[in-house]
């Protein structure tokens, strides 16, 4: 069986670039609101759980820049595509995505591109984040809807689980059309994953600068790419 890709510095670098080349979204004091999006189908019900841990770190990245709302979006089965609160902490999120449970199903990110659109003309998304691993669907019709988040202000930062060629076409597009960008994964860089989502919550939350300055504070990997972001390495 063929090796599935991971993320390469390469990756990661171009992602860490992308998110601190996109424009401070919101008010300095002012709550960032971020939709986390998930393929909640049968095939990713072995890193739901992972995914569950790691989402704490988003909002303790961000309680120091005036904090984060995050509304959970998932899709699964025949159809099914909800929305949870906007959940203002870790503790309310996590109980909202502990109670999903994986089910067999087709995509269904022209829904949550929809979503995201609805919620961001209401009032202003800083960010979508989506992880998912595969793609079923009209491709143009999606990356229309992409198009119509990036004149928005929405960007959509996505995650690829796994290696399906069909799915990274579309997931690089979907990022480039919303102004975001696009960083493949797999279970074994839950790490840097985590270090990923908490810097685009820190960047929802208080921009550039802010995600930069994470960098600073977390040191490794998060520091060596937030340095070579802003030219010091």
């Amino acid at each position: 069986m063929a090796k599935l890709p991971t993320s390469t510095e390469s990756d990661l670098d171009a992602f860490m670039k992308k998110v601190a080349d996109a424009p401070s979204p919101t008010p300095v004091g002012e709550r960032g609101r971020l939709i986390f999006a998930m393929d909640a189908t049968a095939s990713r019900e072995p890193t739901w759980d992972q995914a569950c841990q790691i989402q704490g770190e988003m909002f303790s990245e961000t309680a120091t820049l005036g904090g984060l709302e995050v509304q959970l979006v998932y899709y699964r089965g025949f159809g099914e595509c909800r929305a949870s609160k906007w959940a203002p902490n870790a503790k309310q999120l996590l109980r909202f995505m502990t109670g999903v449970r994986c089910r067999g199903g087709q995509t269904q990110i022209a829904k949550v591109l929809d979503h995201a659109k609805k919620e961001g003309n209401r009032k202003p998304v800083n960010a979508l984040v989506f992880v998912g691993d595969a793609m079923e669907e009209d491709i143009d019709l999606v990356c229309h809807k992409a198009g119509e988040l990036g004149l928005l202000g929405v960007p959509a930062f996505i995650f690829h689980e796994g290696g399906d060629p069909i799915a990274g076409k579309a997931f690089r597009e979907i990022a480039k059309l919303s102004g975001g960008a696009y960083c493949p994964f797999d279970a074994g860089s839950a790490a840097q994953l985590r270090e990923l989502l908490s810097a685009v919550a820190v960047y929802a939350a208080g921009g550039r600068k802010a995600m930069l300055e994470y960098g600073e504070k977390r040191g490794g990997a998060a520091l060596r790419l937030t340095h070579q972001v802003a030219g010091k390495g």
